[in-house]
């Protein structure tokens, strides 16, 4: 059997460079053809080249499938929604949401605040949020409230979770405060634009008027915690923000800073008061509840709370 060559959704964006949630917009749509392998999405290299020549040869015609995949991809367009973030309890809470409501969940990986800006643009389903805002003290409304502005919506809670320090085991930099950073013999190791561990770190560094610059490392970019704690394990970094659970992956040390508050927003319409019904089933759910709980780190006590609703 002749082995045919495909990308992940991730690896097609870098390509044509735009953003994961175009892609998954286009697989939604239609346009693009996708097989799934276990619960990871893929597209064919046969079929990714069909696209972009029919994008240069018919840009104003509507994209179809190729008729060779009909049978075999998933029924994307109506019956598919799409849940940002990088925690592996949204893998879950996917689950849950098909078992309930039979919708195929999508996975992106976008930061918080970069995936709320994508629903403004219409687009995502469900955006996960840790946004710390250092004015009020306070997680994610502020942000929503703002960037959403007339839209309706509706916000709840998923979990709480720790976030500090990695640092390297012994923490031989004696790191314990946000205010240690002014130490100008620190290597940091830095998230991407828009993620939370990264306004996080950027609201604190206002709150304590430590200029960004100041800080060896701080333009040096990983895409996840696991990356983060990694840099700092291997001695690349001496520290670097994250949650809890990343730490305990990885040979590092975990200095906690604060308690942030892990939410969910979607999109009051129509179409998606099936979704949210769904949703808040699925966080009811004792099953779901246990399972998270079994991972560790996380606390749900408020899970299912609904923390904001527009009328």
């Amino acid at each position: 059997m002749q082995k045919e060559l495909s990308y992940t959704i991730e690896e097609i964006a870098q390509l044509l460079k735009v953003s994961k949630l175009t892609i998954y917009d286009l697989v939604k749509k239609g346009e693009l053809p996708v097989f799934r392998v276990g619960r990871q999405i893929r597209v064919g290299a046969d079929d990714l080249d069909q696209y972009i020549q029919l994008q240069k040869t018919a840009p104003s015609q509507k994209i179809k499938a190729p008729a060779h995949v009909e049978t075999t991809v998933p029924e994307f367009p109506s019956e598919s929604i799409i849940i940002s973030g990088q925690d592996i309890v949204l893998d879950l809470l996917g689950k849950h949401i098909e078992e309930i409501s039979g919708l195929k969940t999508l996975r992106s990986y976008a930061g918080s605040l970069n995936s709320l800006l994508s629903m403004y643009q219409g687009k995502g389903d469900i955006v996960s949020l840790h946004l710390y805002d250092g004015d009020t003290g306070e997680y994610n409304l502020p942000y929503v409230k703002k960037i959403l502005g007339s839209f309706p919506y509706i916000v709840i809670n998923l979990l709480s979770r720790k976030a500090g320090f990695y640092v390297q085991k012994g923490n031989p930099k004696q790191l314990t405060d946000w205010k240690d950073l002014k130490q100008k013999q620190i290597t940091l190791v830095n998230r991407e634009i828009g993620s939370g561990a990264r306004i996080l770190l950027d609201e604190k560094l206002r709150i304590h008027q430590i200029p960004a610059k100041s800080i060896h490392g701080y333009s040096r970019i990983e895409s996840s915690h696991i990356s983060v704690a990694s840099a700092v394990a291997t001695g690349t970094a001496d520290v670097g923000v994250g949650i809890e659970k990343a730490a305990k992956m990885v040979e590092v040390d975990f200095i906690p800073l604060t308690i942030e508050r892990y939410d969910l927003v979607i999109l009051k319409t129509p179409e998606n008061a099936r979704l949210i019904q769904a949703v808040k089933e699925s966080l009811a759910s004792a099953a779901l509840q246990s399972e998270i709980h079994s991972l560790g780190d996380y606390d749900v006590s408020q899970m299912g709370k609904v923390l904001y609703e527009t009328l």
